[in-house]
């Protein structure tokens, strides 16, 4: 059987109002400081404000966290938002399972169109409840869609663009109380109140121990079954089972009572079987026990042979023929042999004292003199053969110490001096890894100087290189100059470039709008520009007299292609300089 999965902290408010302690799927509980005298055991839930854990309504903004507002248009309306440094509007308690919200401040003019209008932005709108005097009520399908229309609190609104006092009013939203709500609230609380009873029922019926398996019924035939079963060994347990439930029931009255007789003489005829049966087990016991025990002692002595061995080779005689790998590889093996020896004759003294405790004071009583002679004189070789065995524990361990303290001295010295070496080298080697960086970055700052030197002065010869041209070029114009000077005078006023004060004046206007574009100026863009100051100016008369200006005027071409033009620059200062 399967329900609908829903919060599980819904299911614990439910049983905390029903006043039983909410369990979860695993048994455990999910309040951990439930309270049963909180809850009502008639099984309907109190009428209460919203319980923490449903998981239907959103935790409250923090008052801390500032809220903005802004302008909500409508088709109809406008919403215009509250002042934000005025505090919230106040509202009422929340009731349980609110779905309806009490609107107030409406407009005179306003109608439900306009009200759904508003509305419906938060969510489906199930009914409209309007009233003459300028409120409603508006019940909503889900509780969240309350908190957006309470957003909503405090907004003025306006119908239209009218500014009339009857189409303006300020909203004021609150929590209603609904007899609905209420009804669909308590329904489901009792909802999840029975899927926590059925989860609960499911839980026990999962933890209950499995049921024993059903006896039959009492009769002369099961009857001479279940003896011929207690007959049987294998089957006896489950005969003895079934005669136990018979007679717990009740099943044995006068008619019967022969046959249940005979069927517990059966049983008691298996006492002698199960007595002999463990004093079988506890004689195979024993005897396992002094296998064991003569096993053990045969192991301790040939570990006493190895450790007497590792105890003769560790005399002065022959420990001085062994190298130090030898040594060390001897005392490493007589350590485990005597820590194997220790464990196991702890074992043996450990049964033994088991033994001692296990008889009784009857045997104790009949145990002869002999016997208390024999067990004081092995108690004694025992004791001998334990101080034997610590005796030569203690020779090695005190050998072993001292090879320790040579070893460590030895480590020491050859240590020190190395670890010292090895520090001042790698000091050594950290200096200089240092120093190397500092010249690298000295050498790439001074790179980068004579880098900025070099192209100082290739700007510095290519100027030199412009100046030599123009300054040549200055001179092959002297010396034509000065051999036309003999041609008569007339002639040299009619080579000057400028013939007329109407194209001086055109050279200055000209310098002037070419010296505000210092990045040039197509021929037609000058001549539009004269135009306005002239229109008999002529264009192939403004070009001819800026070519013959070489040193104010020079003319570039520019772009690539298709976008290729001549442009004119004014470079008069430059001119003068060579002039």
């Amino acid at each position: 059987m399967t329900l609908p999965m829903s919060d599980p902290t819904a299911w614990a408010t439910a049983m905390n109002n029903l006043g039983m302690a909410p369990l979860g799927i695993a048994g455990q509980p999910i309040l951990p400081d439930f309270d049963p005298a909180l809850g009502m055991m008639t099984g309907i839930p109190p009428i209460t404000p919203m319980m923490p854990g449903l998981g239907i309504v959103p935790p409250p903004i923090p008052p801390d966290m500032p809220v903005v507002k802004e302008i909500i248009h409508c088709k109809s309306c406008t919403l215009f938002p509250p002042n934000p440094n005025l505090p919230p509007p106040a509202t009422r308690e929340r009731p349980p399972g609110c779905k309806t919200v009490f609107v107030g401040g409406l407009p005179e003019n306003g109608t439900e169109q306009i009200i759904v209008e508003v509305f419906e932005q938060c969510g489906e709108i199930i009914a409209i409840r309007k009233s003459k005097k300028n409120f409603c009520h508006i019940r909503f399908a889900e509780e969240y869609m309350v908190d957006k229309a309470l957003y909503l609190s405090g907004y003025r609104i306006r119908l239209g663009s009218s500014t009339d006092k009857k189409d303006t009013g300020r909203l004021h939203v609150d929590f209603a109380q609904a007899r609905d709500d209420l009804y669909e609230w308590e329904c489901k609380q009792r909802m999840l109140a029975r899927e926590e009873r059925h989860r609960r029922r499911m839980e026990e019926e999962r933890l209950r121990p499995p049921s024993p398996p059903p006896v039959v019924h009492y009769s002369d035939h099961e009857c001479s079954i279940v003896a011929e079963k207690l007959k049987d060994d294998s089957k006896f347990s489950e005969a003895v089972q079934t005669l136990l439930t018979w007679i717990e029931r009740g099943e044995v009255n006068r008619r019967s009572a022969n046959n249940f007789y005979s069927m517990i003489q059966s049983a008691n005829s298996h006492v002698r079987r199960l007595v002999n049966e463990k004093a079988a087990h506890e004689k195979d016991m024993e005897e396992a026990k002094e296998k064991f025990k003569q096993a053990l002692s045969g192991i301790l002595i040939q570990f006493e042979q190895i450790v007497a061995v590792y105890h003769s080779a560790s005399k002065q005689k022959a420990w001085d023929h062994f190298t130090k790998a030898q040594r060390k590889n001897i005392s490493v093996w007589c350590k485990q042999a005597e820590e194997i020896r220790n464990i196991h004759n702890d074992e043996l003294m450990g049964i033994r004292r088991e033994e001692e405790m296990e008889m009784s004071d009857d045997e104790i009583e009949e145990t002869t003199e002999t016997k208390e002679t024999e067990e004081s004189v092995s108690q004694a070789e025992a004791l001998k053969e334990e101080n034997d065995s610590l005796r030569w524990q203690l020779d090695a361990y005190r050998n072993e110490v001292e090879l320790l303290k040579q070893e460590q001295g030895k480590a020491h010295r050859e240590d020190d001096p190395n670890r010292e070496q090895q520090l001042k080298l790698l000091q050594q080697a950290l200096q200089g890894m240092q120093q190397h960086l500092l010249k690298v970055q000295e050498e790439y700052k001074r790179k980068e100087a004579e880098l900025e030197k070099i192209k100082d002065d290739k700007l510095q010869v290519e100027k030199m290189l412009e100046n030599l041209k123009e300054k040549e070029s200055c001179a092959s114009r002297l010396c034509a100059s000065s051999q036309d000077s003999d041609y008569p005078l007339e002639k040299t006023l009619n080579s000057c470039p400028i013939k007329s004060e109407r194209e001086a004046l055109l050279v200055g206007i000209i310098s002037t709008f070419l010296h505000v574009h210092p990045f040039g100026a197509s021929i037609e863009y000058i001549c539009s520009y004269l135009h306005r100051l002239d229109n008999k100016i002529c264009t192939s008369d403004v070009e001819g007299l800026m070519s013959r200006l070489q040193h104010t005027f020079k003319q570039e071409m520019t772009g690539v292609g298709a976008s290729l033009e001549k442009r004119w620059k004014f470079c008069g200062f430059e001119g003068l300089k060579l002039t």
